[in-house]
C-alpha cells in the first residue's frame, strides 16, 4: 500500500508510505488519496485528519517523475485536472486536516500543504515549489493559494527559482503555526488534535467553510455571505450543550448533531 489509513478516536491519520521515493506521488497513489479523502468526507465520526509522510526525510517530493504513465506533461495534468486533483487538493475537504511535515514538501507537496487548515512542521522541513525547473507549473494551488497566504514577491520568487524555504522563515512569513524539533513533532500535532476534538464538530467545519469561502471577498460582501454550515452550527443540538456544560462546569459531549 502506498498510503496507510488508520482512523482511530474521531482522527483520520494519513501517511504516504513511500520513503524510498520522498513519498513522491504516483498515479496509484494519488488515486488512493483520492478515496481515502471521500472516506474521511463521508464519515461524520471523523472530526480531524492528520497528514504526514513516512521517515523523517520528506512529507511529500511532490509528482513521482518517475512514474511511467506514457503520458506528455499535458496529458498527464489533464488527467489530474478532470478528477479535480482530488488526491493530492484538500480544497473540497469540510473536515479539518493537519499537515503535519516531517520533511521536505515540494511541489505538489507543498501544495497539499497549502490546503491544509493547520500546519506544524519539523525545524528541518523545508518548502519549494520547483516545477518551473522541469517545465510544469504548480497548477494545484501553488500560483493561487501560496501569494495569498504568504507575501506576494515571496511567493512568486520561489516559483520562479524553486529555491527551498527552511520552516523557521514559512513560519515568520505566516504559512507555518508551529515548528519545533523533528523529536518532539508528534506531540506538537497531537496537542493540536486534542484541541480540536475539544471543540464542537459543526463549529469547526462552520468556521472553515466560511474562512474559505469568504477568503477573496470584501469585509462587507463576506458578512452578507451566509454559508450553509454556518446555519447548521448555530441551530444544532451542540449549540446547546456547549451552553449547558459551560454553565454546569463540565466538559461538553459533542455529538456533532
Amino acid at each position: 500500500m502506498s498510503v496507510l489509513f488508520d482512523v482511530a478516536d474521531h482522527v483520520a491519520r494519513v501517511t504516504i508510505d513511500r520513503p524510498d521515493r520522498m513519498n513522491a506521488i504516483d498515479t496509484a497513489t494519488h488515486r488512493r488519496l483520492g478515496e481515502i479523502w471521500d472516506e474521511v468526507e463521508s464519515n461524520p465520526d471523523i472530526r480531524c485528519a492528520v497528514l504526514t509522510g513516512a521517515g523523517d526525510r520528506a512529507f511529500s517530493a511532490g509528482a513521482d517523475l518517475k512514474d511511467d504513465t506514457g503520458m506528455s506533461g499535458v496529458d498527464y495534468w489533464k488527467g489530474l485536472s478532470r478528477n479535480g486533483y482530488r488526491g493530492i487538493s484538500l480544497r473540497h475537504m469540510s473536515t479539518p486536516v493537519i499537515a503535519r511535515v516531517n520533511g521536505l514538501a515540494l511541489g505538489g507537496g507543498l501544495e497539499m500543504v497549502l490546503g491544509c487548515d493547520i500546519v506544524i512542521a519539523a525545524d528541518t522541513a523545508r518548502f519549494a515549489l520547483p516545477e518551473a525547473k522541469v517545465g510544469r507549473v504548480p497548477l494545484d494551488g501553488g500560483m493561487l493559494l501560496l501569494p495569498r497566504l504568504i507575501p506576494r514577491n515571496i511567493a512568486v520568487g520561489m516559483m520562479m527559482t524553486g529555491r527551498m524555504v527552511p520552516a523557521s522563515e514559512m513560519a515568520r512569513y505566516g504559512l507555518v503555526n508551529a515548528v519545533v524539533p523533528f523529536a518532539d513533532l508528534d506531540d506538537e500535532v497531537n496537542t493540536w488534535v486534542t484541541d480540536i476534538l475539544s471543540a464542537a464538530p459543526l463549529s469547526l467545519r462552520a468556521i472553515k467553510a466560511v474562512a474559505r469561502q469568504t477568503a477573496s471577498l470584501s469585509v462587507h460582501e463576506a458578512y452578507e455571505t451566509g454559508a450553509p454550515e454556518l446555519a447548521l452550527a448555530l441551530r444544532s443540538d451542540d449549540a446547546d450543550e456547549g451552553v449547558l456544560a459551560f454553565r454546569e462546569k463540565r466538559a461538553p459531549v459533542w455529538r456533532g448533531r
